[in-house]
């Protein structure tokens, strides 16, 4: 499922600031601003976990991609240091 498809529970503004945080992170060409990038959309992503921990209504698929994205920004950040640690 694409990050455009994804369907939001009760509130779309918040669920679509995470999404285009994450691909600002992942598209980042100025090494210097990816890992604030990163920081910005780990947190975004992470207030959308809280606000779909108190929705009744099923967001497992929601909760499965923000678990990929979170995994993603991490290994992202994993190689910017990497690549930081070897320059």
């Amino acid at each position: 499922m694409s990050l455009t498809t994804v369907p939001s529970s009760n509130s779309a503004r918040p669920a679509m600031d995470w999404r285009h945080l994450y691909q600002a992170a992942l598209f980042e060409t100025d090494r210097r601003k990816v890992a604030h990038r990163i920081d910005e959309a780990e947190k975004a992503i992470l207030a959308r976990v809280k606000e779909l921990f108190v929705v009744t209504s099923d967001h497992i698929e929601e909760d499965v991609i923000l678990d990929d994205a979170l995994y993603g920004l991490r290994a992202l950040r994993t190689c910017v240091i990497l690549q930081s640690d070897a320059a």
